[in-house]
């Protein structure tokens, strides 16, 4: 009997493990369906906590005149409301033919072209429409109304079924339009696509807030953009127009190996919360914005008129834009740039709780610091570092976020940051002339333009900031005029700091970036000289 025991075990064993096999493919199968239905409760608990605002609002306006939807623009009364935009008069006079005659024909380009043409939905081209023409119907957009059935979903597709009901100018996407329009001519891509959105709910619950309803607070991006597909389900489903999400929320972990680092030097501690493990990885709750621009609260930001501002978009993306000057009624556009992203650490609640701290880091692209390390700038150390930091208020029960803007070389691009970077290498590149370079090549300092980057913060619901992680007085005096109020400016430390980014960092702080230490005279400035490409121990 003793001979067997040891095979019963054995078979005892493997059976053991086979269960526990099951058991752990069970566990996952069972937290991916919890996830699933996670995803949706955050759907629905969002629809419905936007329109319990939305209703909480109704009786108060109930005495006051209801807004006029606009069925159709054919009317004189809904052209006279929504006139087309006069730019210096060059706004050519509505014509009467239908949308369908709006197009090339048989001795347009198209009958040359149709067999590249095969993917579009008809071979004819719509040049541009126009308001109050036959076949038009946009479908009605009050940007800022707090109920979101009121202010109707942003339509921006070209698709056969939405054309006529766009109340958007341009394309989704951003920058990446344009890699869409090459998989629809190259046939990779059916024209007539719909996405299936499926288990594609938000990860997080986000607002509603207050700021969401005022045309004012947010005027670069839709407040409803992560709830689209879903808050506006029914006019998809009997309209059949097509509307997607402009804002996306997920979950991940987030490695970088500066803070392995962190953690062996004892800067950051693992909690198996925020800090996951000794090497640094972190949870972290991500969200991507695509921008929409409001173009009436856009022009208010800049201090110009709206027409000034629909002519220079048209004028200066090659005239890509024909609407923007005979859509004087549509007050949206989806510009072909790129978009942001948010960085949560800890409970994305606790973003816009004013009991709690919040550090915050909002961060311009760098492609050359943040991703491939180079030293000529402090983008990637101060990335890193306000990372390090929004993890640490998180860990402290706070919050920690850190804001990701796509505007490479202070959105002058990578070509003319190159050629700066030359000017600078074969000149004497001293922090005197730091700007003066990028003036001689661009023609302007910088084209980042802060005064719309305050409204993703409205959007995430907060009110203060406690720690702001950032020198710029450019970001600082656009929070602080948008209402929202910096208690503490926080700079990168000097051991951050590396050698060759000294020209830069010292001329963005004479010229007014928050320091707590030295601001250097002009001689001070002309004597701080970056390293040479030949200079391998500088």
């Amino acid at each position: 009997m003793s001979s067997s025991a040891p095979s019963d075990q054995t078979g005892l064993l493997k059976e053991v493990l086979e269960a526990v096999k099951a058991l752990t493919v069970n566990q996952t199968l069972l937290a991916s369906h919890v996830d699933a239905i996670s995803g949706r409760v955050n759907v629905l608990a969002g629809m419905k906590e936007v329109r319990d605002v939305a209703d909480s609002g109704a009786a108060a306006a109930a005495s006051i005149a209801p807004v006029k939807k606009i069925e159709s623009l054919d009317d004189d009364d809904d052209e006279s409301q929504h006139p087309p935009v006069a730019v210096d008069d060059v706004v050519p006079q509505s014509p009467s033919l239908p949308a369908t005659q709006l197009e090339g024909g048989p001795s347009s380009p198209s009958s040359a072209l149709s067999h590249a043409r095969k993917p579009s939905v008809t071979s004819r081209i719509i040049l541009t429409t126009y308001p109050g023409q036959s076949g038009i119907n946009p479908l009605p957009m009050d940007w800022g109304h707090k109920d979101p059935q009121e202010r109707g979903p942003v339509v921006v597709s070209r698709t056969q079924t939405t054309i006529r009901r766009r109340n958007a100018i341009g394309a989704h996407g951003g920058s990446y339009s344009i890699y869409y329009a090459l998989a629809v001519a190259s046939n990779e891509i059916k024209i007539d696509h719909r996405p299936d959105f499926t288990n594609t709910e938000p990860a997080a619950n986000i607002g509603p807030f207050p700021q969401w309803a005022d045309k004012k607070k947010i005027v670069s991006m839709d407040p409803l953009g992560h709830l689209a597909p879903w808050l506006f389900k029914d006019i998809i489903d009997k309209e059949n127009v097509d509307i997607r999400p402009t804002i996306a929320i997920t979950r991940a972990h987030m490695k970088l190996p500066e803070l392995e680092q962190s953690v062996r030097e004892g800067r950051l501690v693992p909690d198996g919360k925020v800090c996951l493990n000794e090497s640094g990885e972190l949870a972290v709750t991500k969200f991507a914005v695509e921008p929409v621009w409001y173009l009436p609260g856009v022009a208010e930001r800049f201090g110009i008129d709206e027409g000034s501002l629909r002519r220079s978009l048209f004028e200066h993306t090659g005239g890509s834009y024909p609407e923007l000057i005979t859509r004087g009624d549509i007050k949206l556009f989806l510009p072909p740039i790129g978009g942001l992203t948010v960085y949560c650490f800890g409970d994305p609640a606790k973003m816009s709780d004013e009991k709690v701290r919040l550090a915050l880091r909002v961060h311009d692209e760098c492609n050359g610091s943040d991703v491939f390390g180079s030293d000529i700038c402090t983008c990637r150390p101060y990335l890193i570092y306000g990372i390090e930091e929004a993890v640490k208020e998180a860990q402290k029960g706070g919050s920690g976020v850190v804001i990701y803007f796509r505007k490479e070389g202070r959105a002058l691009g990578e070509v003319t940051k190159y050629l700066v970077y030359n000017a600078r290498k074969r000149g004497a590149d001293r922090a005197s002339e730091y700007f003066k370079r990028t003036e001689n090549i661009a023609g302007v300092k910088d084209m980042r333009f802060q005064a719309l980057m305050p409204d993703i913060l409205h959007w995430l619901g907060i009110k203060k900031i406690d720690r702001m992680l950032s020198m710029s007085n450019m970001k600082h005096d656009a929070i602080v005029s948008q209402g929202i109020p910096i208690h503490e400016r926080v700079e990168l430390p000097e051991s951050w700091i590396p050698a060759d980014s000294r020209v830069e960092i010292d001329a963005k702080i004479t010229a007014g970036y928050f320091t707590t230490g030295h601001r250097m005279t002009e001689e001070e400035l002309a004597a701080v000289k970056g390293r040479s490409w030949e200079d391998i121990d500088h």
